[in-house]
């Protein structure tokens, strides 16, 4: 069931820039992937059962028949540990970022955070190559999101 985000990242208007490591500790930032698309996927915590099904089908439906162009981005309040160990685990190639600390800053920065739950909503944000947002998607914690959706907004770009 989708929810309504605050005003923070709206479709038509620049995304919010951040910083944040990946699993692997090194720092990415959203600016750096001017020119491509991104796919920017928050998700509330790892090794759970929807975020594992959502995943994995990103790592399994949708990176491979992603265009060249495009680039996912997962974020979590997860530190980066934890996101090391269940990328590993689970063969998640994809960045995947931790919102660790300030706690859910970036969520916070694209309306998505839960502050009484302290986790990401499930918010998908398409940004286009100039690093405005394109298409949104927020969906309650317990609510998977569709990766065919993300095709399809991909497509009208």
């Amino acid at each position: 069931m989708a929810v309504e985000a605050i005003e923070a990242a709206q479709v038509g208007r620049p995304a919010p820039d951040f910083e944040l490591k990946d699993q692997h500790g090194t720092p990415v930032r959203l600016a750096d992937h001017r020119g491509r698309k991104v796919v920017l996927v928050f998700y509330p915590l790892a090794f759970s059962r929807v975020c594992h099904g959502e995943l994995s089908a990103i790592r399994d439906e949708f990176v491979p028949s992603a265009p060249d162009d495009v680039q996912v981005l997962a974020v979590s309040v997860d530190s980066m540990f934890g996101q090391r160990a269940w990328s590993d685990q689970e063969g998640f190639a994809f960045p995947m970022l931790a919102d660790f600390w300030p706690h859910g800053e970036v969520a916070r920065a694209y309306g998505v955070f839960d502050e009484e739950k302290g986790v990401a909503l499930r918010g998908t944000f398409i940004i286009d190559g100039g690093g405005v947002v394109r298409w949104k998607v927020v969906n309650e914690i317990g609510s998977a999101r569709d990766v065919e959706e993300y095709r399809k907004a991909l497509a009208r770009l």
